[in-house]
């Protein structure tokens, strides 16, 4: 099947960044696309909180959901809305949220970033989404034309734990939505996904932000299909916009026959401390 990624410079204008959802989606379909993938933060990417408040909506008011949907079906294509940033229900405080949306709009499932990222970054950068976001509270898979897609968003990859649950329940793709910084991103990035593939012998496709935003953060790109024998199908390096994959899907089976690590998993007890 034919899927593509968007590569997004997302900024500080929902309005905007909904208007490029909705053209990578028409030039998705019209590539032949049957699903296209798109970044963690796709509607709003903006460090400036007291900036951002006046856009966030809950899900059912939130503008950018809103077009997304009805450019899917529009369209006709299934769309990995990677994230967005979006109030609580009810609860206060924000949501890191991503949706996967059928060829007929409809929201097919949610997943609610699980590992908040608090980190000081030897460059002086210092994130703590944990002062505004809510985690969420546990793994989502859903059946997509590409097969059990496992949900997941940025730094979550460094967590094997949660694509472990994953593909036991039977993940077969791996969706890893993204906003890596510069300096985690050269050093991290495409070896820690190469590794989430060759794990399980599944397909991980992440859609990433890429470039100087208009918040000052700058983001790594490479956007990267990796197969299930970890190699690279695509890396969209720094440019923006739309590329396209073809994906076997009968390669999960194939490498799973040949090197059935995923069959060989045990259930693994607290260690033996040895003094």
């Amino acid at each position: 099947m034919r899927i593509a990624l968007y590569q997004a410079r997302t900024g500080i204008d929902p309005a905007a960044n909904a208007q490029g959802l909705v053209e990578a989606i028409a030039s998705a379909a019209a590539g032949g696309a049957e699903m296209l993938f798109t970044p963690e933060m796709s509607g709003l990417l903006d460090q400036d909180r007291g900036r951002a408040r006046p856009y966030l909506r809950t899900e059912a008011g939130d503008p950018v959901l809103a077009a997304v949907a009805a450019a899917a079906a529009e369209h006709g294509i299934w769309v990995h809305l990677g994230s967005l940033a979006l109030l609580a229900e009810g609860e206060g405080g924000l949501i890191n949220r991503g949706f996967l949306i059928d060829a007929e709009g409809q929201i097919r499932a949610r997943y609610d970033k699980m590992h908040l990222f608090d980190v000081d970054l030897p460059t002086g950068e210092s994130w703590r989404e944990s002062t505004s976001y809510r985690a969420g509270v546990g793994p989502v898979a859903a059946a997509s034309p590409a097969g059990l897609l496992g949900l997941s968003i940025c730094y979550d990859l460094r967590f094997p734990d949660l694509y472990r649950t994953l593909t036991d329940a039977g993940a077969t793709v791996l969706s890893v939505p993204a906003a890596f910084t510069v300096p985690t991103g050269q050093d991290h990035w495409h070896v820690l996904l190469r590794a989430r593939a060759i794990e399980a012998g599944v397909f991980v496709i992440a859609a990433a932000q890429a470039g100087h935003h208009e918040d000052g953060r700058h983001t790594y790109g490479h956007s990267l299909v990796v197969d299930p024998w970890g190699r690279v199908l695509l890396d969209m390096a720094d440019r923006n916009g739309v590329d396209f994959c073809d994906l076997d899907l009968g390669a999960v089976e194939l490498v799973r026959s040949r090197l059935p690590a995923i069959r060989h998993r045990r259930e693994i007890g607290p260690a033996e401390i040895v003094q």
